[in-house]
C-alpha cells in the first residue's frame, strides 16, 4: 500500500521541532516537516504560500498546520491539490478572530508592535503562545521558537491580522483546544474539541493527536 504523505507546518516563528512527539503509523503515513522561510520584500501571503508549496514533492498530500501555520496551509491548498487540510489551534477565516485582533486591524496596531523585543524569548513566548504557565515553559519556547528575525515577525504579524478570508472552507478539518487562549473557542465554529487543550497543545496533547490524527486523516 502506498503511504500517504503528510506535511506539517509549525506555528508562527516556531520550528518543526514542535512535531517531534507526533507519531503516525509508519506503514500508512510518511511525515514531512516544513519550515518558515524569510519573506521577500513586499511579499503577499498568497505568493509566500505558493513559494512554500514548492517544497511539497508529492501529489495529493495531507497538509497539517498549527496556528499561523494553519492559515498558511489553507492558502497553500490553492497550489497543491491536497487530499485533506487539517488545522490545529488556528482559524478558518477572519470571522473567527478574537475581538482584540479585529481591533488591531481597525487601528493598524500591528504596525506599532515592537517585534524587535520579541527576540527576547520571554516576551516572544507570551505573544506567540499565550501566558501558559510561563516560567515552566520558557525552556520549551527557547527550543521551539527558532524564527526570530524581525523582518519575518513584522511580516507574519501583519499577514495574520490582515488575512482576508471571510468564508471558511467547509472541507478544512479543524482541531482546537477548549482552553485555547490565543484563539478562544467561543469565536470558532465547527471544530473537533480537545479537552484541556491550550494554544500549545501540539506539544502538550501529543498523545491525543497521535491517537486521533490517523483516523481523522483517513476519514471521509
Amino acid at each position: 500500500m502506498e503511504k500517504i504523505p503528510v506535511y506539517f507546518m509549525p506555528g508562527m516563528a516556531a520550528s518543526s521541532t514542535i512535531f517531534e512527539r507526533i507519531r503516525l503509523p509508519e506503514d500508512q503515513f510518511e511525515i514531512h516537516l516544513l519550515e518558515w522561510a524569510l519573506p521577500l520584500d513586499g511579499e503577499t501571503l498568497a505568493h509566500y504560500a505558493e513559494r512554500i508549496a514548492k517544497e511539497i514533492k508529492h501529489e495529493n498530500p495531507v497538509l497539517v498546520g498549527v496556528s499561523f501555520g494553519g492559515v498558511l496551509v489553507q492558502e497553500m491548498a490553492k497550489f497543491v491539490n491536497p487530499r485533506k487540510v487539517i488545522i490545529i489551534s488556528s482559524v478558518k477565516s477572519n470571522t473567527e478572530f478574537p475581538r482584540r485582533m479585529k481591533v488591531a486591524k481597525s487601528i493598524k496596531a500591528y504596525k506599532f508592535f515592537p517585534t524587535g523585543l520579541m527576540q527576547n524569548v520571554e516576551t516572544f513566548a507570551k505573544f506567540s503562545f499565550g501566558n501558559d504557565k510561563m516560567n515552566k515553559k520558557l525552556k520549551l519556547y527557547e527550543k521551539f521558537l527558532s524564527m526570530r528575525d524581525k523582518k519575518y515577525l513584522d511580516w507574519a504579524l501583519e499577514q495574520i491580522i490582515l488575512w482576508d478570508r471571510a468564508e471558511p472552507d467547509g472541507q478544512v478539518v479543524h482541531i482546537h483546544g477548549d482552553e485555547d487562549e490565543v484563539f478562544p473557542p467561543k469565536y470558532i465554529k465547527d471544530f473537533i474539541s480537545v479537552k484541556g487543550g491550550t494554544h500549545i497543545m501540539i506539544i502538550t496533547k501529543f498523545k491525543w493527536l497521535n491517537e486521533h490524527l490517523p483516523k481523522i486523516i483517513l476519514g471521509a
